[in-house]
């Protein structure tokens, strides 16, 4: 039996790990974006997914469980951004970026797991496709909360749809290492 738990911690050691190397790299450059900029990088990344699935054939180095990393990575980030709620010029030391980073993942995972109580881990049974294809409409659901001025009626937030796809990437990853 798969234990998601640890399952979820071991993809994210990874891209924590990739994370905290590209900040001792280029800094934390990254807290100049503003909302729609990392939903651009994101939407950019999953894009690069579908196209790889649909034609089957990848001319760039990156695998697609890379971009599924850089995925949850940027979703951190702005989550990260949110939070703080001013995006500029400023440089995070290592240890401040690497305590964020752990927060949103914490609030990541928490809302995993209550999630999966609910629906039973379904998205075992899920594709790759259906991952990269559900991360795509949560973008396309933040930008239309941007266009509304940050506001909904009924639905949730952009926070929570950033949630979202840090999980389904999550859950990419996992069934990428099993081999699914």
């Amino acid at each position: 039996m798969n234990d998601t738990n640890l399952q979820y911690d071991e993809a994210i050691k990874n891209c924590i790990d990739i994370f905290l190397k590209k900040t001792k790299d280029y800094g934390t450059s990254w807290r100049v974006l503003r909302t729609i900029s990392v939903v651009d990088q994101i939407f950019i990344k999953a894009l690069r997914i579908r196209t790889i699935q649909d034609k089957q054939v990848q001319k760039v180095g990156d695998d697609i469980a890379s971009e599924f990393m850089g995925i949850i990575n940027y979703g951190v980030i702005g989550l990260i951004q949110l939070e703080i709620n001013n995006p500029q010029v400023e440089d995070l030391t290592v240890e401040a970026a690497n305590n964020w980073y752990k927060k949103q993942i914490d609030f990541a995972k928490k809302t995993m797991l209550d999630k999966n109580h609910d629906y039973g881990e379904a998205w075992r049974e899920m594709s790759q496709e259906s991952f990269a294809d559900l991360i795509l409409v949560k973008l396309l659901r933040i930008k239309q909360i941007l266009f509304n001025d940050g506001k909904t009626l009924i639905s949730e937030g952009i926070d929570a749809n950033y949630v979202d796809i840090i999980n389904y990437a999550v859950f990419a990853l996992i069934l990428i290492g099993e081999n699914k």
